[in-house]
């Protein structure tokens, strides 16, 4: 009995390890991930708030991922009659952000203005205007987890390209401004780009870190009771 009995032992022996061994891997690829996001994460915050602490920049005909939350100013006139409101929750409140078009000298770029509560009663300065706020990229996947509709003139997200596209503005810059400024009475409240970021990627990497050494500890502990 005791001849026939050990080969199913070692097998299972074997298994055991075969699964510790894949846990441990999972569990130290899971940590590594969490720790090299960590790094990403503190490279963008300390982007973000030497950008923030610049002097702006003369906003630039095309800007990409790199670029985003560098302040940056431009010169030109609102084109009003083409605005779009897209969805949005602030710490005032749901309501919407006013995507203005803005015509500078030698090329149009979207302007966020800021968060209105309503579709009405928000101003709209007229004449040349100077607004200064940070770079954003564009929003092509929706929002509240809804596509944008641009015929029915619903926005979930500001997505550059559909609402050129919508509004017959042509090629505009292919990134929008979050404006930034002290709010004008009536008018959007700006200012409100989210520009802190959480992160926890260290504790998320030592859970996955203790779990693999819990996982070598286990497997360790159910080898050798197989074992006896």
């Amino acid at each position: 009995m005791t001849g026939k009995g050990e080969p199913a032992r070692g097998s299972g022996r074997f298994v055991l390890a075969a699964l510790g061994v894949a846990l441990v891997a999972l569990f130290l690829a899971l940590g590594t991930w969490q720790v090299q996001r960590r790094a990403w994460k503190l490279d963008l915050i300390a982007k973000v708030e030497a950008r923030q602490r610049a002097a702006p920049i003369p906003a630039p005909r095309s800007a990409d991922a790199d670029d985003i939350y560098t302040r940056v100013f431009a010169t030109g006139r609102f084109l009003h009659e083409r605005t779009v409101l897209t969805q949005a929750v602030t710490v005032h409140g749901p309501g919407f952000w006013v995507v203005t078009p803005l015509q500078t000298s030698n090329f149009i770029l979207l302007v966020n203005r800021g968060f209105v509560p309503s579709r009405t009663g928000f101003s709209r300065p007229t004449g040349i205007v100077r607004i200064t706020g940070l770079i954003r990229m564009s929003e092509p996947k929706g929002g509240f987890l809804r596509n944008n509709d641009p015929v029915a003139d619903r926005w979930y997200s500001r997505d550059v390209d559909a609402i050129a596209a919508a509004k017959g503005l042509g090629a505009v810059a292919p990134y929008f401004i979050d404006a930034s400024g002290p709010a004008v009475p009536g008018g959007p409240i700006p200012g409100l780009t989210q520009t802190t970021f959480p992160n926890s990627h260290l504790s998320y990497a030592l859970t996955w870190y203790t779990l693999a050494l819990m996982s070598v500890v286990g497997t360790v502990i159910a080898i050798r009771r197989g074992r006896r």
